[in-house]
């Protein structure tokens, strides 16, 4: 039985601003992102912050924010850290309210002037907190924040298309337009009466901005990568290339448990058992609750998948459905591949397995699916 996927971290949020588009309405010095210093700054604490060095991080944040005291990018990282270090951030965790606090500092001194969407530096750190804190409400089912965001946000990507070429990170936002707005209602026809209203998309044109967004970035490279393996699962049935993705993005950053997690499922849906065991043997430094309970998953499915370990996958699986509840709607995901993996390790030992398979191929089910 396939998995059923919640729409995606960052798919979901292009596509709500699309919706909710009818629901619609200081100054700073903004040249941090044109210094070659202040960037090498940046993508060093962007660095630090993934591979979970918060401290070095937050050495790097304090060094720029005394070279450009109030620079809403400052309030961005600060922000960005916070999210990391409470990773996955949770409605009721309480780095919350500080956390939001930092981004909407970003924003409205980014907005301040008028003019902000004709700055592209502006225009991305507003962008980039606005994303963020969206990330938090649609990953956790608050829609009466996210809502909101909506209007303010979408007009700024549309202006992204016009200063793209000045900044590979808006590229990121361009990119999920063009790719989103004629994949979306592909996959899902109910849209296409509401996708009709805006203007047309090009995925190819899509995945390139994406791809180059992922190699020349200066805050949203991995993000990039993160995505770009997504739709290559979800939308494109190409597992080898989101693996390659997904692999580049975890060479990277290996300590960061959400790529270590992305990397883990792609290497199942590749049927690559000797790495993927390699990497959850290797997995036992990384201390953070999340990926342990996700990590009990992989340890399920090697055991399924490799060693035909019927019982011992069971229990891995039961173990982390338990333990993913926690997380409530932000587990969803996760906990349902438990649930699935034990309908099927279930019926593989009491030899319903055949039928199973036959079902699910005749519904035509695609996207991530363990079942073969």
């Amino acid at each position: 039985m396939q998995v059923r996927i919640l729409f995606g971290r960052r798919v979901f949020i292009v596509f709500t601003m699309m919706l909710l588009l009818f629901w619609y309405r200081g100054s700073v010095s903004a040249q941090m992102l044109y210094d070659t210093a202040a960037i090498e700054q940046v993508s060093r604490s962007i660095s630090h912050i993934y591979n979970s060095e918060l401290d070095l991080a937050d050495k790097v944040i304090d060094s720029l924010n005394s070279k450009y005291p109030g620079h809403p990018a400052t309030y961005l990282l600060k922000g960005f850290m916070i999210n990391w270090e409470n990773y996955p951030l949770l409605p009721f965790t309480p780095a919350r309210k500080n956390f939001e606090s930092q981004l909407q500092t970003a924003i409205r001194i980014s907005e301040a002037d008028d003019g902000w969407t004709d700055d592209p530096e502006l225009l991305l750190i507003s962008l980039c907190s606005r994303g963020l804190l969206m990330l938090l409400y649609s990953e956790n089912e608050m829609s009466s924040e996210l809502i909101p965001y909506v209007p303010t946000t979408y007009r700024g990507i549309r202006k992204a298309f016009e200063y793209n070429s000045v900044f590979a990170d808006l590229c990121y936002y361009t990119g999920l337009y063009n790719y989103y707005r004629e994949a979306y209602p592909e996959q899902h026809p109910i849209y296409k009466a509401v996708a009709f209203l805006f203007p047309h998309g090009d995925k190819e044109k899509g995945l390139e901005e994406l791809i180059h967004t992922a190699e020349n970035a200066i805050l949203l490279g991995p993000e990039a990568y993160s995505i770009l393996s997504w739709i290559c699962i979800q939308y494109e049935n190409d597992f080898p290339r989101a693996l390659y993705f997904s692999e580049t993005v975890f060479n990277q950053y290996p300590e960061n448990p959400w790529f270590r997690a992305e990397y883990l499922k792609n290497l199942f849906l590749v049927k690559d058992y000797d790495k993927a065991e390699e990497i959850i043997l290797a997995s036992s430094g990384i201390k953070n609750a999340y990926f342990t309970c996700q990590l009990a998953i992989f340890k399920g499915l090697l055991q399924e998948k490799k060693y035909n370990d019927y019982v011992l996958a069971e229990e891995h699986y039961q173990k982390a459905v338990r333990c993913l509840e926690y997380y409530g709607v932000r587990g969803e995901t996760f906990r349902e591949f438990g649930t699935d993996g034990l309908k099927r390790v279930r019926d593989l030992q009491s030899g319903k397995w055949h039928e199973r398979r036959r079902k699910n191929k005749d519904r035509g089910f695609s996207g991530v699916n363990f079942d073969d």
